[in-house]
């Protein structure tokens, strides 16, 4: 998707670029800024019901991934067993109660039965289900348990912390308030000590 946000309208439809859905966005984006007392056809907002369908297709793509694809053939057999760490991972997601932004970082790690994952697909596994509307708590769970599927490892641990601005824009209004989720498989579940390598590593700077 081109990256030019002030793409008018006609060339949008003369490139294809919108799918039926993003039609259907257009149209909620122009009643919404009807029903807050906006005029969707000045100059500041005429194209923004094109630009916010664009944008949906691009931070909610999530849905639309495929994940044998996303792998790729990027499973590898490795004789090594010991644990494989990935952190500080950005993750940019939607809540799906209030649909406001909430991001933060993953952290990964998973001990190996055989088979290690390239390297670069364990981010590509947080965007696919950050990219969705999303709670914070069941994302930490599906990226753990699409892990634990693909790789059958001997453990899995993901630990995700979050900035949300349904509390920090409205409600309680806690601008510095974090969320951190956690998920542990396997040997991560059952070893004291695995699980307290793992939260040592993701301490460390």
């Amino acid at each position: 998707m081109p990256d030019d946000d002030y793409i008018t309208e006609d060339e949008a439809a003369q490139s294809g670029l919108l799918s039926p859905a993003s039609e259907q966005i257009k149209t909620a984006i122009r009643s919404i800024l009807e029903s807050v007392g906006e005029d969707p056809e000045r100059d500041g907002l005429k194209n923004t019901p094109l630009r916010v369908a664009r944008m949906y297709e691009e931070i909610l793509q999530g849905y639309h991934t495929d994940p044998e694809t996303l792998i790729n053939g990027a499973l590898f057999e490795v004789a090594y067993d010991e644990m494989v760490v990935v952190k500080d991972i950005e993750y940019y997601s939607l809540c799906e109660h209030h649909i406001l932004p909430f991001y933060g970082v993953a952290h990964v790690a998973y001990i190996p039965r055989g088979k290690v994952l390239g390297l670069s697909k364990i981010p590509r596994v947080v965007d696919m289900f950050a990219r969705r509307l999303q709670v914070q708590e069941r994302m930490t769970r599906q990226i753990a348990d699409f892990l634990n599927d693909v790789l059958h490892p001997r453990g899995v641990a993901v630990v995700v912390e979050g900035a949300h601005l349904c509390s920090m824009m409205r409600g309680v209004r806690k601008a510095n308030a974090r969320m951190v989720t956690s998920a542990v498989l396997g040997g991560f579940k059952t070893d004291a000590r695995t699980r307290s390598e793992f939260f040592e590593h993701i301490r460390k700077t």
